[in-house]
């Protein structure tokens, strides 16, 4: 069986090293001239263009590769509601939680009779269904 072609074949610069360009514009949300400068602190020379050109080249199969390790929500949400008060004011708060505690949304109004933000249904909605129980 032959093997798939290597993306890095004729490139200046290793394969780890690029990796390592990207992996640090894409985690850390730096822009292209913050890694040419941290590459350049470690002793490579490398333009922004070039790191511009490998990340619109291997971004997308990295970004993949990163939100399939990214641990998947539960199955069981919890609408979490509580009053709280801001500069002397009192707010009421909605979370959405799973059943490991990971807060996966929240919205807030001004008062338990408001309504929350526009944003909110949808929020809450485009996540799984909700079990609606007091944490």
């Amino acid at each position: 069986m032959k093997k798939p072609p290597d993306p890095h074949y004729r490139h200046r610069f290793p394969a780890e090293l690029i990796s390592h360009a990207v992996w640090l514009y894409h985690v850390f949300s730096l822009s292209f001239r913050d890694v040419e400068l941290i590459l350049a602190a470690r002793g490579v020379v490398v333009s922004y263009e070039s790191i511009r050109r490998w990340c619109l080249k291997f971004g997308a199969s990295f970004a993949d590769k990163l939100r399939r390790r990214r641990p998947r929500p539960g199955d069981k949400w919890y609408l979490d509601e509580v009053f709280i008060r801001i500069r002397g004011e009192l707010h009421y708060l909605w979370r959405a939680v799973d059943r490991r505690g990971a807060e996966n949304g929240r919205c807030s109004a001004s008062s338990q009779h408001d309504k929350p933000s526009a944003s909110c249904p949808r929020t809450l909605s485009s996540m799984a269904t909700f079990v609606h129980d007091a944490i």
